[in-house]
């Protein structure tokens, strides 16, 4: 950032990428998700708590993070360097409390709620309150240095883990406080190599340290951190000696560290390398791990689209099977074609009809039989009929649906939290099957009602009735491709053949027609809606999951961004001045010792 412009539109970028970032949900339960929800949250709290706010405020004063493992003196440590007891050290452990922040009387505008981390709420007492952040005004403190004592990163308590991290997160200079004990711990070493990672600024305490063992574990501890790519970051011993009745360490034992501290805060070129320091090292790193979250993000959507293939699948499978049996005559058969028999008395008339079709239509006239108690007969069996075909590829449709989705642990969890069992068809399909198979019939009586209406006073029209009229319409309906084979096809193709002609003789073969395409059209819609309805148990629960295609390719913009604008600046800064931890680490010692 090289001027008031190059800045504004860094911090355009950055607000773009932290709503990109809250976008991506990861909600399913791939491999390595849980890392990236981690990863995502941990950038957008940094965004939010750290690099927004302090590229607003780039004159602040540099806030020194002090952090370490649980007994590690971080407390006594603070307390000793500003002189007097302002931070509480945990005897009982865990510790829960809320992180102090100590700073000159005139930075205190610096730090309100709506600057650096404003999550937590601002208090002037102590509290246990993690959620707050108490404000310590000290004379003792050199302006433009503030100094925060934040919880164990190690605790036992999960909420002082996550609390240390997104405070060691908003540091412009981390103040890595360990003990000669404990100093090769992992915990603090994965912090460390974070710090690395993103060029933050660091400074190492060896706190409680035996004055034998000072040379040898000083030389270890450089080795580590050179080899971890920390061999510029200070490094400061603090001999094991005797805490006074306030819990202050004698003012000789941290003299060198309140000096340094003191020349950095009185050095504003210095203290402005170490903040510019950090703020593009967190800008670096927030960009480049953005691709990784973005990866994530596409696995997601991948993801749900196979998911949703499959449930597609399987329900696209049921509508056409149910499409086909209710076209191909499968449904003539059974009790269907027993009821029609009974109502149009087949026997001699389908013999006439294999061999003397010309006068089939007066043919078929004469001889149907069937009473309205018949035909009602006929109505029943086709709603039992087409219940039982729709309910049983329902049922096939969940279990198939089901059985895709439990070979995918995202799926097996998703189905796990439904709520219900998608394996089956739902618990009321049935009467919704029942209910819209009568309104489909009701449907096609009223076709056949209004298409009659120029002809109830006609003698076919009577002896046929309006029920027996559309239950003929029905089966010509299920005879539509007539797909059966052998006996069956001879069967309901003649069942078809019988109800079309007594349709002619009422209505002509036009209106026939296009009776039975309206019949036919209805009952596919109808069926198709009820298992849409089934499908809807599936693709809602992807809808609920949020995921958007489009969100993985805005993280990437968002990060592409960033990168311009840094690279931009990097091609128009000035010659880079020496590295922040040399600089400050050779500044002369001030007259006043205080930090």
């Amino acid at each position: 950032m090289t001027g008031p412009d190059s800045t504004t539109a860094m911090l355009t970028a950055l607000v773009r990428l932290r709503g990109a970032l809250q976008e991506a949900r990861l909600p399913l339960e791939l491999p390595g998700a849980e890392e990236q929800r981690a990863a995502r949250a941990e950038m957008v709290d940094q965004l939010e708590d750290y690099v927004i706010p302090r590229l607003m405020t780039l004159d602040a004063p540099l806030l020194a993070v002090v952090g370490g493992s649980t007994g590690a003196g971080k407390s006594t440590l603070v307390n000793s360097l500003v002189g007097t007891r302002v931070t509480a050290p945990g005897v009982l452990r865990p510790t829960t409390r809320s992180p102090v922040l100590v700073h000159h009387p005139d930075d205190a505008k610096w730090f309100g709620q709506d600057r650096l981390l404003p999550e937590l709420e601002r208090v002037d007492r102590q509290t246990n309150d993690p959620a707050a952040l108490q404000l310590v005004p000290s004379p003792v403190m050199a302006p433009g240095l503030a100094v925060l004592d934040a919880p164990d990163i190690d605790s036992v308590e999960e909420q002082n883990r996550v609390l240390a991290a997104q405070l060691l997160a908003a540091a412009d200079l981390w103040l890595f406080v360990t003990s000669a004990a404990r100093y090769a711990d992992q915990v603090p070493w994965d912090f460390l190599r974070k710090a690395a990672d993103r060029s933050a600024a660091v400074a190492i305490v060896l706190d409680r340290t035996p004055p034998e063992a000072v040379d040898t574990i000083t030389t270890h501890l450089a080795r580590m951190l050179a080899s971890r790519g920390l061999k510029d970051s200070p490094l400061f011993v603090v001999e094991e000696g005797e805490v006074s009745d306030m819990g202050l360490l004698d003012s000789s034992s941290v003299m060198e560290i309140r000096q340094w501290l003191r020349a950095l805060a009185e050095d504003q070129e210095a203290r402005q390398s170490v903040v510019q320091q950090t703020l593009d090292g967190a800008i670096r790193t927030l960009a480049r791990r953005t691709h990784s979250v973005a990866d994530a993000a596409t696995e997601q959507v991948d993801a749900v689209r196979r998911l949703r293939e499959d449930a597609n699948e399987a329900y696209d499978r049921a509508v056409t099977a149910v499409g086909e049996a209710s076209a191909d005559g499968t449904l003539l058969r059974g009790e269907v074609l027993a009821r029609w028999q009974e109502f149009v008395g087949t026997g001699e008339l389908l013999r006439s009809l294999e061999t003397r079709v010309g006068w089939i239509r007066d043919r078929v006239v004469n001889a149907v039989k069937g009473k309205p108690q018949q035909a009602e007969r006929v109505t029943v069996a086709v709603e039992s009929g087409l219940e039982t075909l729709i309910l049983e590829h329902a049922e096939a449709a969940a279990e198939r649906a089901e059985a895709s989705w439990r070979s995918t642990a995202a799926g097996q969890i998703l189905l796990r939290d439904a709520g219900e069992d998608l394996g089956r068809a739902s618990r009321d399909f049935r009467r919704r099957a029942e209910r819209a198979v009568r309104d489909w019939q009701s449907d096609v009586l009223d076709m056949v009602r209004t298409e009659g209406a120029e002809k109830r006073s006609t003698a076919r029209f009577l002896a046929f009735g309006v029920n027996g009229l559309s239950v003929a319409l029905m089966v010509v309906v299920f005879a539509h491709t007539a797909g059966v084979t052998g006996a069956e096809a001879g069967i309901a193709g003649g069942s078809a053949i019988l109800g079309q002609k007594l349709l002619e003789a009422v209505f002509g073969d036009q209106a026939v027609r296009s009776l039975a395409e309206r019949a036919r059209q209805r009952l596919e819609t109808s069926m198709r809606d009820l298992l849409d309805a089934e499908r809807r148990r599936y693709t809602d629960l992807l809808d609920t999951m949020e995921v958007s295609p489009e969100t993985p390719e805005r993280m990437r913009a968002a990060a592409r961004k960033v990168d311009d604008l840094r690279f931009a600046a990097t091609r128009h800064a000035p010659e880079a001045s020496p590295a922040p931890a040399q600089q400050t680490a050779q500044v002369s010692e001030p007259a006043d010792d205080a930090p």
